[in-house]
């Protein structure tokens, strides 16, 4: 009892110090939150009304409530779930503004420090542990990132805690290898792999090298093997349900936009060395001197003196550990494999390298601790930790100014404004405006954001983007956002359509507002007295039903799905049609309009299990008809039953000579392990792709 009491007094000071750190850090975010009055660009807004998603799916926010987990795993389709669960929590006590939203980086941000300093301690004692924590907090990029409604910031916090409890368990026993360890590291890695998928960039090497040592050692197979299923068991039913938009979205976000935004090729020196000169900025030039003249101190002295004195030992952290798991070589080894690997990623953003960042300020970190301690044993302990206090100061003052050019006192654009109005017109009516405008403080997102604060119901969506578009956005839209002046992305086809806007009769103008470069905002309404909008319904109904033609259909259903669903955010054409369709089979289980029409719903709402339902009664009512059978081993495929999906479509293909049903055998049945059908797959996927470009190409003919 005396030695926990003794432990507990020598622990409490340690961890007010590091409480300390963290407020002064928050206070300081909200003083620049306070500032800085720029609204949410096109990531930060999107972030910001994810997590309003999940805190009402949740139940914690206005104009939600439980629905399920079904519905809650439908709200990330393409990026994990949990930071956007956490955020939405806090904000259920915070409030969902962005700068009340904000609380929960603050939150992130302490997970991060308790994780720097907890290692730091470990590696240098806790003197040393503190001051890595506050070197992170003035590191210029991570205080960019506490402020900046992004993934980031979760990402870099649940990485780090993930590399520092594997790290432990790769301690040779009796100081690693625990199973408290193997299933805190577990837990850690799939708290990552859920807040963000690149986590993989960062933690797979590490990963692989732990499974890899682990494995090796008998009495460390097994808590490799349960670390696996953790992981497993928390990232499989949201990578299940979404693994398909997934994809999807990870195409669009790293490789569409890393080549729209011309980052050099993964496998080029210009890569490799992308992230390297961004440091310096990102570090800041007086971390890095110090911690560099610190570095080059400790290897003169040991150049010096290799058999080092027990006074000359004082050169390095103390208690530094030598070990593979908990020592500097595996938090180097960490850092290089996050650089090298991060590095790979076509689209590389600044802030895609943050999870590394806190690793090399812990290694600047030791550079520091070693002039602290030569100060010290030169000048004194008093003077040696004033030293150290400047220069902590400075690098704060060197990084606040460095962001002070960052700072917007005034909004330039008056969405806020924009949106208040819009609401006394609609009150809390679910309403979709059209946002032609697509600019950082002007977008689709933060329309949407400030439009379901306390409960609202307003969504912005962009439209009009492409010609084609513009003769549907004049006939269904009901409200418009438009802007003179720069528009954007898609400046040309923006201006032409504002311009059809404002001479089409249909539409009177509600308001203008002032915005930057002598641009204005204005407000559109669809007039009482113009033809209403006619509902997507029927349409619908009739799309469907053409997916009876296979690729043909096809094409037609998805080139028409995007553009309404811009139009029609809240997507209440479902409910209706489910209803009407639900209605018709009451009276005839075989109506084919509105077998199909579910069918379509149920593909569209990401349920495969009941669309293959759908698609086998298609199969029984329409026997001479290969689709339901091609659609149902597609959408079993994607509900990870290939197996299933094989049987399907070789049952079909005995009754229908068609090359889609060949492609999906072989490729289901190759899947599913069958290695009969592996020689023959490219083969039969060919001829499938040539078919469906055959009869896409026939049907667009015959539309036009």
């Amino acid at each position: 009892m005396n030695i926990l009491a003794s432990r507990s007094s020598r622990a409490w000071p340690w961890w007010l110090g590091l409480g300390l750190i963290w407020l002064l850090c928050t206070l300081t975010d909200r003083l620049w939150l306070r500032l800085d009055q720029r609204l949410p660009a096109w990531d930060q807004a999107e972030y910001l009304n994810t997590a309003v998603d999940h805190g009402r799916a949740l139940g914690l926010l206005a104009g939600g409530g439980w629905q399920g987990w079904g519905a809650l795993l439908d709200l990330s389709p393409k990026i994990p779930p949990l930071a956007s669960l956490v955020n939405g929590s806090v904000m259920a006590f915070s409030g969902d503004s962005p700068d009340e939203a904000s609380w929960a980086l603050a939150i992130w941000q302490l997970l991060l420090l308790v994780v720097v300093a907890c290692w730091g301690r470990q590696l240098g004692g806790p003197s040393f542990g503190l001051l890595a924590a506050a070197l992170v907090c003035l590191a210029p990029a991570m205080a960019a990132l506490r402020v900046d409604f992004t993934l980031d910031l979760p990402l870099t916090a649940t990485a780090l805690l993930a590399l520092w409890r594997l790290g432990c368990w790769c301690a040779p026993a009796p100081q690693g290898g625990r199973w408290s360890q193997a299933l805190t590291a577990a837990a850690a890695v799939a708290a990552a792999v859920m807040v963000k998928q690149s986590a993989l960039l960062v933690l797979l090497p590490p990963c692989l090298w732990a499974a890899g040592t682990g494995l090796r050692q008998p009495g460390r197979r097994l808590q490799v093997g349960a670390a696996l299923a953790l992981v497993l068991a928390v990232a499989f039913p949201w990578l299940k349900h979404n693994w398909i938009t997934t994809i999807g979205g990870t195409n669009r976000a790293v490789l569409e936009s890393g080549a729209a935004e011309g980052d050099p090729s993964p496998f080029s020196l210009a890569s490799l060395f992308w992230y390297p000169k961004l440091w310096p900025a990102q570090l800041g030039a007086p971390m890095l001197t110090a911690g560099a003249a610190g570095a080059a101190l400790a290897g003169w002295r040991r150049w010096r003196a290799p058999a080092a004195s027990p006074q000359d030992q004082g050169s390095g952290p103390p208690e530094e550990s030598g070990s593979t798991g908990s020592g500097w070589g595996w938090l180097l080894g960490c850092a290089i494999a996050g650089w090298l690997f991060t590095s790979l990623s076509p689209n590389k953003d600044a802030r895609y390298i943050a999870p590394v960042l806190p690793l090399l300020v812990m290694v600047l970190a030791r550079g520091w601790w070693v002039l602290l301690l030569a100060a010290r044993s030169r000048f004194g302990h008093r003077l040696g930790v004033a030293l150290l206090g400047a220069g902590l100061l400075g690098t704060g003052a060197a990084t606040a100014a460095g962001r002070t050019s960052e700072l917007q006192p005034r909004a330039k654009a008056p969405v806020p404004e924009i949106v208040n109005l819009l609401r006394q017109r609609v009150g809390n009516a679910p309403t979709t405006v059209v946002v032609i405008p697509t600019t950082a403080d002007v977008n689709q997102h933060n329309v949407s954001s400030f439009g379901r604060l306390g409960g609202g119901q307003l969504l912005g969506r962009e439209s009009g983007k492409q010609e084609r578009e513009h003769g549907l956005v004049l006939q269904q839209a009901q409200w418009l956002l438009l802007a003179s002046g720069d528009q954007g992305t898609k400046r040309k086809e923006s201006r032409r359509l504002s311009r059809s806007v404002r001479s089409d009769g249909r539409f009177s103008l509600v308001r203008s507002w002032p915005w930057s470069r002598d641009r204005q905002l204005e407000l559109w309404q669809r007039r009482p007295d113009a033809p209403a909008a006619v509902p997507f319904d029927a349409r619908f109904i009739a799309l469907a039903r053409g997916l009876e033609q296979g690729p043909a259909g096809l094409g037609a259903v998805f080139d028409a799905i995007g553009p309404e669903h811009q139009l029609e955010g809240h997507f209440l054409y479902q409910e209706r049609v489910r209803a009407w369709a639900e209605s018709q089979l009451n009276s005839n289980p075989a109506d084919r309009e509105a077998l199909w029409s579910l069918a379509l719903l149920e593909v569209l709402q990401n349920r495969p299990a009941a669309a293959a339902q759908r698609f086998e009664r298609l199969e029984a009512v329409d026997p001479t008809n290969p689709w339901p059978s091609a659609y149902r081993a597609v959408v079993l495929l994607a509900d990870w039953r290939p197996w299933q999906a094989a049987a399907v479509a070789e049952a079909a293909r005995l009754r229908h000579d068609e090359p889609v049903l060949a492609g999906l055998m072989h490729v289901a049945g190759s899947l599913g392990g069958d290695l009969r059908r592996i020689p023959g797959t490219r083969a039969a996927v060919e001829a499938a792709i040539a078919s469906v470009e055959e009869r896409i190409e026939g049907g667009a003919k015959e539309g036009r």
